[in-house]
């Protein structure tokens, strides 16, 4: 213990946030506070979701005076907010000079659903030819107290807790699997922010090795892919992550997920009409549902305009449902578009919103 006693003292400080309770336990044993205070840090960071250390009431001034001569207590900072007419809130934080992420709130009209949308990286390491966050640089891998960060920022904001958390904003998940993984745990944990796991959704674009460590793992959280084309010979044209990781080897992981894990999984279908709408796309796709089984589909009409491509008409994406539904014998769901005047739903997150603003 002495030895890692010196590993803290090497860093220029110990980043509580975003560390697990043993690494807190580990932590305040180097440095001669009681055991018992490592699950008052743990509670009062995640559960009571504190800001601070002068939150935590019960800690006298000296010893908040000790774990911060050891310890940082870090925050991203807020640096704008847009407000949609739906509802939906976008958020731009600043987790590092320089770097800059998006992430979003969205509640369903009844409020009993309140979903946080959040990102992985800065920018993204993929560059899906229909997503905004692909033309960004990709500056890097976010830590596991800046994933988590977004939350307790945009709940404070919000003043509302949510009820579902996905991690489908800025970046590739399965490239900083275990930052993502970690952050979904301590989400996940009763004593922390005690969201149930299937309330807890992670996405991929596509990449094999991570589904494969997901499913090794046994991890108990929902799980999407984004599919957004049926055809392995063509894929690759609108998603780069296909090269690397083809349509034949991602269906193979995915079937293995459902038969290992006796779960679910979900495609996400982004609809671009004359790309992925015609009958045989449409029949491609039935026939992936069909040999996965335990899926579903969510189509997610086109949002971002910066390419040739236009959004599908209502009627469109309606034929286009109806053919899935008859034929598939999967669940199809429409998910819409929250907050798109805000530049906010899939696909939309780096382009500035054009609605409400608030500077901060």
């Amino acid at each position: 213990m002495v030895q890692k006693s010196l590993q803290y003292m090497k860093e220029e400080k110990f980043i509580l946030k975003g560390k697990r309770l043993e690494e807190i336990q580990d932590f305040c044993k180097s440095i001669g506070v009681e055991a018992f205070r490592a699950k008052q840090l743990y509670t009062g960071m995640y559960k009571n979701r504190y800001t601070s250390l002068s939150q935590f009431t019960t800690f006298s001034k000296e010893l908040i005076a000790k774990i911060a001569e050891h310890a940082d207590y870090p925050e991203i900072q807020l640096g704008r907010q847009l407000i949609s007419k739906d509802g939906t809130r976008k958020f731009t934080f600043e987790v590092e000079p320089g770097k800059e992420i998006e992430t979003v709130w969205i509640p369903t009209a009844d409020e009993e659903r309140k979903t946080i949308c959040i990102s992985s990286q800065v920018g993204c390491t993929l560059n899906c030819a229909f997503c905004a966050t692909g033309l960004l640089e990709y500056k890097g891998n976010l830590h596991a107290w800046q994933i988590l960060d977004q939350i307790i920022q945009v709940e404070k904001i919000v003043g509302d807790k949510a009820t579902n958390v996905v991690f489908m904003g800025m970046g590739e998940p399965m490239h900083n699997y275990f930052s993502v993984m970690k952050a979904a745990h301590i989400l996940h944990d009763k004593d922390a922010f005690g969201l149930g796991a299937k309330r807890i959704t992670i996405s991929t674009a596509g990449v094999v090795t991570g589904i494969t460590r997901f499913i090794e793992n046994k991890e108990p959280f929902n799980f999407a892919i984004s599919l957004n084309h049926p055809n392995p010979n063509t894929r690759h044209t609108i998603m780069d992550v296909n090269v690397k990781h083809p349509l034949e080897k991602l269906l193979a992981v995915a079937r293995k997920f459902t038969q290992d894990l006796d779960r679910m999984i979900t495609f996400e279908y982004v609809l671009i009409p004359d790309v992925n709408m015609g009958r045989e796309n449409a029949d491609r796709l039935v026939k992936i549902a069909r040999s996965v089984n335990k899926c579903k589909i969510n189509v997610i009409p086109l949002n971002t305009d910066f390419t040739q491509w236009r959004r599908p008409t209502e009627d469109e994406v309606s034929e286009f449902v109806s053919y899935l539904r008859a034929k598939a014998g999967v669940p199809i769901l429409n998910r819409q578009s929250p907050g798109r005047d805000i530049n906010g739903a899939c696909g939309m997150l780096a382009l500035k919103g054009t609605r409400k603003e608030i500077e901060v």
